[in-house]
């Protein structure tokens, strides 16, 4: 039986409107398991002193492995052996994040058998995430895992676990098959997922438009945003049928809200110039039953997203304005390989890639992964009037 702890500072966090993390670490406390005892025990001693006791004690992962697994060690041992082993393992998830009831009980029986039962569904990543187990498990955990089907996710300086939205599956507005498109480059990409070799983490993550239910415009490396190259479908009855039924002001909630003017409405009829046209989706996310996305159909490659950690927050930058997205994703492919390759050999430890294209610069960084430049590169105008050129060799001298 666990020991049962007094933890009065915690119990407060359980007393909010929110649901808390105490409650599922005291349910598995109460469910005899020792680990969220201790963690318990450690967590209310760090709220009373106001520091953590965690440490980092070395690498560890699994046989051939150099990501995937977390390392965690408490400081205080003696006081709380339970944890004085707390790994993390990363469970690379099923594209989509569709399981089976059946499969996740099977992963639920692992962890209860060789960890502490504590799980994260899901971590920002994408993975599935088994918080707290002891070194010797480690190896057990992996073995049962890949018999039934599951193997470990990314961690450290290494490609992540790429996730999606449920893209075709179960959006309509899906301009490309997401999940294929993530099983794929997941499935190609092994070694890079495993076996960190880059100056620090890359992140793939696919959306199906621009809703970009996934977030990955703010968080991925490599962001792939559905989009579509021709016109936005339009039906005018239903179109129609929205002014008639008053369900939708379109001169306020259509027209005034599109973010470049591209859109006008007679009272009866809308047009739309495509080519202002940015997909943004709002118009049809306003009225999808009379306007949806274009019939020629892939996605915008963008580039360099990462939270403030270290430095500060990036969105990512258009790279290849549009990609037909049809397997084997070989265009995709080349143009991961290709930064790779340039970050991997100039990139400094630690620095992300949209970090190391600010330090290089943009133009340094196209020419040396042999991307052609294209305006929708550009956020906005410059604002520094004042450009200097230098001559080349060719030019002569004056």
């Amino acid at each position: 039986m666990a020991t049962k702890r007094e933890t009065p500072l915690l119990d407060e966090l359980m007393t909010g409107p929110w649901p808390s993390f105490v409650k599922e670490i005291k349910l598995s406390a109460d469910d005899g398991k020792d680990a969220a005892s201790d963690l318990l025990g450690v967590l209310e001693k760090s709220y009373n002193e106001r520091i953590g006791h965690w440490k980092h004690g070395g690498i560890v992962g699994v046989m051939g492995y150099g990501g995937g697994v977390i390392g965690r060690y408490n400081d205080l041992p003696e006081e709380f052996p339970a944890v004085a082993h707390f790994h993390t393992i990363r469970v690379n998830q099923p594209s989509g994040w569709f399981y089976t009831a059946d499969v996740l009980r099977k992963i639920c029986d692992i962890w209860d058998k060789h960890g502490s039962g504590i799980t994260n569904m899901h971590g920002s990543t994408g993975d599935m995430v088994l918080l707290g187990c002891n070194t010797d498990a480690l190896e057990p955990v992996f073995a049962e895992l890949t018999e039934i089907g599951f193997d470990l996710g990314g961690s450290g300086s290494d490609m992540r676990t790429p996730s999606c939205c449920c893209g075709e599956a179960r959006c309509e507005w899906a301009c490309y098959d997401t999940m294929a498109a993530c099983h794929d480059i997941t499935m190609h990409f092994q070694d890079e997922l495993h076996r960190p070799a880059f100056p620090y983490k890359w992140k793939f993550k696919f959306s199906g438009c621009s809703n970009d239910c996934v977030a990955s415009i703010a968080r991925s490396d490599c962001s792939v945003i559905g989009t579509w190259s021709d016109d936005i479908q339009v039906d005018d009855a239903a179109i129609k049928e929205y002014a008639d039924g008053k369900q939708v002001d379109i001169a306020q909630d259509v027209v005034r809200l599109c973010p470049t003017g591209c859109i006008s409405f007679d009272g009866s009829k809308l047009a739309i110039d495509n080519a202002d046209c940015v997909r943004c989706m709002h118009c049809i996310n306003v009225m999808p039953k009379a306007l949806a996305p274009g019939k020629e159909r892939g996605a915008t490659i963008l580039i360099g997203a990462k939270a403030p950690i270290i430095g500060g927050a990036l969105l990512a930058s258009v790279m290849v304005p549009f990609l037909p997205m049809e397997a084997p994703y070989d265009d995709l492919k080349e143009l991961a390989e290709a930064i790779w390759d340039l970050w991997g050999e100039h990139g400094k430890n630690r620095e992300r890639v949209g970090e190391f294209i600010q330090r290089i610069g943009l133009g340094n960084f196209l020419e040396q992964i042999g991307l052609e430049p294209t305006p929708e590169m550009v956020a906005h105008p410059r604002t520094n009037p004042y450009i200097f050129f230098e001559l080349g060799e060719e030019d002569g001298e004056e």
